[in-house]
Formats: C-alpha cells, sequence, structure tokens
C-alpha cells in the first residue's frame, strides 16, 4: 500500500510561523491514519520565494506534492483524510 507523503517545510520562516507544531503531526494523527502517512521534514520547499503563489503564506506543506499554505495540524490532517477517502 502507497503512504500518503507529507513533506514540512523547516526552513526558518515556515518553522517560526507553526511549522514547529507541524512536526508534532505523527503524533496527533487520527489512529487510523497512522500508518497510511509518511512524515518528512524538509530543509526548505522554497514556496515563500515563489512569485504566482497569490496569498498563500508560511508555513508550508507538501501532501502528496499538493501544496498546504498556512497549514495547521487541523488543515493539514484534512488534506490526507481528502487523499485518503
Amino acid at each position: 500500500m502507497k503512504k500518503i507523503k507529507v513533506s514540512i517545510c523547516t526552513g526558518t520562516t515556515c518553522y517560526v510561523m507553526g511549522a514547529s507544531e507541524l512536526l508534532l503531526l505523527e503524533e496527533l494523527l487520527p489512529e487510523e491514519l497512522k500508518d497510511k502517512v509518511e512524515i518528512e521534514g524538509v530543509t526548505c520547499l522554497e514556496k515563500c520565494k515563489s512569485t504566482g503563489i497569490g496569498n498563500a503564506k508560511a508555513p508550508f506543506v507538501l501532501v502528496d506534492g499538493e501544496l498546504v499554505s498556512s497549514a495547521t495540524v487541523q488543515s493539514v490532517i484534512a488534506k490526507i483524510e481528502e487523499k485518503n477517502a
């Protein structure tokens, strides 16, 4: 079974804006998702430097390649549940 890949940006801006809390995501996942998700911290997704993202803000997370901006534990779990459906 292919796991849902979650990449959390741990660059300075993202870390300060909340990625530090997102790194606890594995502990906060609902039990039924724990074995379906692979979580990694990445040095920088370089999304805060991108133009054309509109009003996207840090912290940034990729869930199976799909960008979640202004990411919170709740919004990332919601995106994982959407991918798992």
